[in-house]
Parts: C-alpha cells; sequence; structure tokens
C-alpha cells in the first residue's frame, strides 16, 4: 500500500496506480472523496488511514479523489486519482470530513460530479454518499439533507462490519435501516425527524423507524495493534517526504475550548514497541518522521522514542508539545533534527483567562519553553493564540500583546548567546464555539467586535522588531460558527450559497435565515441542541459544570488517565 507520487494532477505514476489494482472477482468500489485539494487531503492522516483500512478489505477497491485545485482548469467532472473514472460510476462515494469550513465544497463536489444534491433525490443507480471524520462526530446536522448516512466513530471500529452489511443490490432504504439498526454509530438523518419551536429552538429529535434514539459513537478502547501511519507520501502536501505516525488519540488536559479533547475521550496512547516498529517502518521510506496526535508530548517513554528514531538517523518533527513538557531530550531531539520553527500555544494572554479556558500553563511555563528552544537551537518561534473567548475583556486582549513582548526579551536573550536572531510569528484565531466542549453554550463575538480585537494586537505588535502577526478572517470563522453549531435548517444555506457559486455576501442577504441565532447567541444550560442526539460517552452535566467553572475563571485538574467518576466516561466504556 506504500506508494510514491510525484504530483496531484495530470499523469499519475505507475507506482501509485498499482498500489489499489485487484483482480478477481466483481469488488466494491469504492472512491474515498476529502472535500478540499489534493495538498490538504493527502496531509490527513485520517484520510490516509481510511484509504488504507478500505483496500485492505478483500472485496473492496478503493481509490482517492479531491477537490480541483482552484488554478487547475475544470474539466466538468471530478475523476479518482487511481483510474480517472467519474464518482458516480462507484457504488459508494465516501466523504472524509475533518473540517467545517468544507462544508460547501461537498455541494460543489457533488455538483461536478453530476450528482443530486439532495440524498432524498438519489437512487439507483447512484452511488450511495457517506461521511465520516471529526466534523461528523461533532455536529453533522448542516449537512444531513446531503449524506445518506454517517459513521459517527473511529474507522478501524466501523469500516468492516459496514461494508460486510452493507448490500449494493438491495433496495436502498432497505438497506440504509439495516444499517442502521445493526451497526452502532451510523446516523441515517432520513430515519429521524427534527422539530421546531416558535423562539426556533429544537423542541424535539425523533426517530421515524425502528432505529437507536440516540446514536451512539463507535470507538477503539485501545490502540494496540492498530498502526495509524502515513499510506502514500507524496512531495506534494505540507508534510513533503515526512512519515507521519499517530501516538495518541484524545487529550487528558481539558482545555474547554478544545472539541478533540472531549469527544476522543478516554485519552488512548499507542505501546511504545508499537510505535518503534512503526519508526522502523518509516525509516525505510523517509529522512523524516512526524509524530502526530493532540498529547504528543504526553506519550509515555516519547524521550526513548525520539533516541529509536536518532538510532535510525531520522529527523524527527511533532504535531504538538506543551510548553511546560519541554525536556532536554526533546529539545535535544529537535535540534538534531535542525527544526526550524517551534510552536507554543499560550492560547490566552492572561492568567485569567488560561484559567477560563482550563489551559493549564502558568506565564512561567511560556517564558521558559521560549527561552530553553532557542537556547536549544531552534531560532523562530510560533504562537498561537485566540480571541472571543468567553468573559474576555479589553485587558485580557492587551495581555496578549504584553506576554508576546515579554516572549520576545527571552527570545532575544537566547538568540544573542547563540549569535543568530530569528522571527516570532503570532497567529490570532477568533474563538468559534464547538459542539461537545463546554463553551458549547457560549455566544461567539460579533464580526466587527473580533476586528477591533485583532486590530488592538496589530497595533500593539506593529512596532516590535522581528515579530509578525497572522490573523484569521473573521467573517469566515463567523461561517466556521454557523456551520459548527447550526441545525438542518443551514443546509438551505448552502444549497443557496452553491446556486450563488460560493459568494457568501450574496447569500447572506438573500437568505432568511439568521446566522446571529446560531451563531451570536448564548445558549440556556437546558436547551436541546442539535447534536444531542450523539452519545460520546460524557455526561451533558458535566460540561455544564466546566462551563460554571469557566465563567468563574476556576481550572480543573486534567485528566488521571485511570477510572474516575468525573466525567463519567469511564464508567460508559
Amino acid at each position: 500500500m506504500n506508494g510514491k507520487t510525484q504530483r496531484p494532477h495530470g499523469k499519475i505514476l505507475k507506482s501509485e496506480i498499482g498500489t489499489i489494482r485487484k483482480t478477481g472477482k466483481e469488488r466494491l468500489k469504492i472512491a474515498v472523496v476529502y472535500p478540499n485539494t489534493y495538498h490538504v487531503g493527502m496531509s490527513n492522516l485520517g484520510f490516509q488511514t481510511v484509504y488504507r483500512l478500505l483496500n485492505a478489505l478483500e472485496d473492496v477497491v478503493c481509490e482517492r479523489a479531491f477537490l480541483p485545485d482552484r488554478q487547475t482548469p475544470r474539466s466538468g467532472r471530478i475523476t479518482t486519482i487511481e483510474s480517472q473514472k467519474p464518482l458516480n460510476s462507484y457504488d459508494i462515494v465516501a466523504f472524509s470530513i475533518s473540517f467545517e469550513n468544507d462544508f460547501p465544497h461537498i455541494l460543489e463536489i457533488l455538483a461536478q460530479a453530476a450528482l443530486p444534491l439532495k440524498a432524498i433525490d438519489r437512487g439507483p443507480p447512484h452511488p450511495l454518499v457517506i461521511a465520516g471524520g471529526v466534523a461528523c462526530l461533532l455536529n453533522p446536522e448542516p449537512i444531513a439533507p446531503f449524506i445518506d448516512c454517517f459513521l459517527i466513530g473511529e474507522a478501524e471500529a466501523m469500516l468492516t462490519a459496514f461494508i460486510e452489511t452493507f448490500d449494493p443490490a438491495e433496495n436502498r432504504k432497505t438497506c440504509l435501516k439495516t444499517l442502521a439498526r445493526n451497526i452502532p454509530g451510523v446516523y441515517v438523518p432520513a430515519l429521524y425527524r427534527p422539530a421546531y419551536k416558535k423562539d426556533g429552538t429544537l423542541s424535539s429529535f425523533k426517530a421515524l423507524a425502528d432505529v437507536p434514539e440516540r446514536i451512539k459513537r463507535k470507538f477503539l478502547a485501545d490502540l494496540s495493534g492498530v498502526d495509524t501511519c502515513s499510506t502514500i507520501l507524496t512531495p506534494d502536501t505540507t508534510f513533503g517526504r515526512t512519515y507521519l505516525i499517530e501516538v495518541s488519540r484524545g487529550c487528558p488536559h481539558g482545555c474547554r475550548f478544545c472539541s478533540a479533547g472531549y469527544v476522543y475521550r478516554p485519552p488512548r496512547f499507542s505501546p511504545l514497541a508499537q510505535l518503534e516498529k512503526c519508526i522502523d517502518n518509516g525509516a525505510r521510506l523517509a529522512e523524516k518522521i512526524g509524530l502526530v496526535g493532540a498529547a504528543v508530548s504526553d506519550l509515555p517513554g516519547l524521550d526513548r522514542l525520539c533516541l529509536k528514531a536518532r538510532q535510525k538517523n531520522l529527523a524527527v518533527s511533532f504535531s504538538s508539545f506543551r510548553a511546560d513538557a519541554l525536556t532536554p531530550e526533546l529539545v535535544a531531539a529537535l535540534e538534531r533534527s535542525k527544526v526550524r520553527t517551534a510552536a507554543i500555544a499560550p492560547d490566552a494572554g492572561s492568567e485569567r483567562m488560561r484559567r477560563v479556558i482550563n489551559k493549564g500553563l502558568s506565564e512561567q511555563d511560556i517564558l521558559h519553553a521560549a527561552e530553553v528552544l532557542v537556547a536549544g537551537g531552534v531560532p523562530n518561534l510560533k504562537l498561537y493564540f485566540m480571541i472571543g473567548l468567553p468573559t474576555e475583556t479589553d485587558d485580557d486582549v492587551q495581555a496578549i500583546v504584553t506576554l508576546c513582548k515579554k516572549i520576545k526579551h527571552r527570545f532575544l536573550q537566547s538568540s544573542r548567546i547563540r549569535k543568530r536572531i530569528g522571527e516570532i510569528t503570532v497567529t490570532l484565531n477568533s474563538f468559534v464555539p464547538k459542539p461537545f466542549t463546554p463553551f458549547q453554550w457560549t455566544a461567539m463575538s460579533e464580526v466587527t467586535e473580533l476586528k477591533k480585537k485583532i486590530k488592538r494586537v496589530r497595533n500593539g505588535l506593529r512596532r516590535v522588531a522581528n515579530v509578525r502577526l497572522h490573523t484569521d478572517i473573521p467573517r469566515w470563522m463567523a461561517l466556521q460558527g454557523l456551520f459548527s453549531r447550526g441545525d438542518r435548517r443551514v443546509a438551505e444555506l448552502l444549497l443557496l450559497a452553491a446556486k450563488n457559486d460560493g459568494n457568501w455576501a450574496k447569500t447572506l442577504k438573500e437568505t432568511p435565515l439568521n446566522p446571529d441565532f446560531y451563531t451570536c447567541r448564548e445558549r440556556p444550560l437546558d436547551e436541546r441542541l442539535p447534536w444531542d442526539f450523539i452519545d460520546h460517552g460524557i455526561k451533558k452535566s458535566y460540561l455544564a459544570h466546566e462551563y460554571k467553572s469557566a465563567l468563574a475563571a476556576k481550572s480543573s485538574s486534567p485528566c488521571r488517565l485511570e477510572p474516575c467518576r468525573d466525567c463519567r466516561i469511564c464508567m460508559e466504556i
């Protein structure tokens, strides 16, 4: 399954085509689609894993498709990478969706595939359209009318049973009912009906057939024996020739804004011996490995893993590490790997705001990390902050500027010792409330307010040498907030945007829907939420308790990585 490719479009190398070619009896044909470009999709380890898992099944041939580059001339249809066949010729079209902002791309891909956008309008000979990925685990409702069924859970725990149960010759409605009844985690939107109150909030969400009232996510309790690594290496991605290895799922720290820390509970780490074998495999294919996970620096035995990579003459990169977890061995691994830039995520400027979000980092942790990284040979730093967080004041926004200046001071002291001054890049992101987090009830800041806060930070850092500021675009983040916390009625907005060729300014003027209802409205704790039908095992009362603690600027202890009664997830396993 490991192949190499030179470019995302045009002629495909034979080595890559050969990775999926099967002969013999008729096989189920599946096109797995990432609703973004090749460059983005092939950087996604989850997408590559689904591709590998499906092709490992004896009766399946799986090929890949992506949203065409904007610079690429449109041929009028989307075809797969391997055989250049159109999507509408497959038995199943499976979307792997990581980000809500890719929701509009799903409609664009369906249209270019000559498939009806709404599931209700599709039937034989159209393929079954399914979807999975973290965005679906959070809230699939804004795209529910376009998808025949969702897989709410982790691919390794669901795909085999789904494929064994799916019968392409069976009546579609009957087949979908069979899947929904027999495969835990399968959600068929057509079998459920939402109802709304006069004030626009959700009054009920009822099953229309003999299917589960709530969809219980399906996940792996143990990562032993599950290798999640790069399937195909290609230079046409963010990670280039880096061999990616997933080391963990979930995160024990409980940052209140982070959905991964909740929907992937309990945190799980791959066994060290298993990861060492993955490094052996990576050494045969690449000169650099990338350790991936929301809590890489919490991996037991990480130093030993870095030593293993060193013995294999492999460079090492990390998807993330916490400022309070920088060991000498970890810094040495970065220096040996000639890492030029390391990232620190304070997320908030003031100590108070870091208690609100339950970050668990002190200012001293952050300053020490900056100093140690530069002293350890990493010349450049990236700093990640958010604006628009709950209870944020002007003083909290100003604290971002103040902390950046303090980091710059420590940065300069270490840089002068090494006689090399690098650059600090500050990335400022607008906070978007996410489902299944303690902040799922909070209001998102209005676009005008976010712009004012960005301007304040920009003005505060304007004259600071060697510091660059990158910001997101608040109006696009407002759309993400709409997609994140919307219900099925948001699907009509997506349809209107598709009709307007992606002109969102025109779409928002024409729609009768009020986006502020979903984004800028504080929701009462007893309101029925569009995603409440999904059961991730965490009690809603626990999230509400964490939300109240946030409003009081009280921090909570991280997950103890052993059974307890705090969030109740361990009692549900």
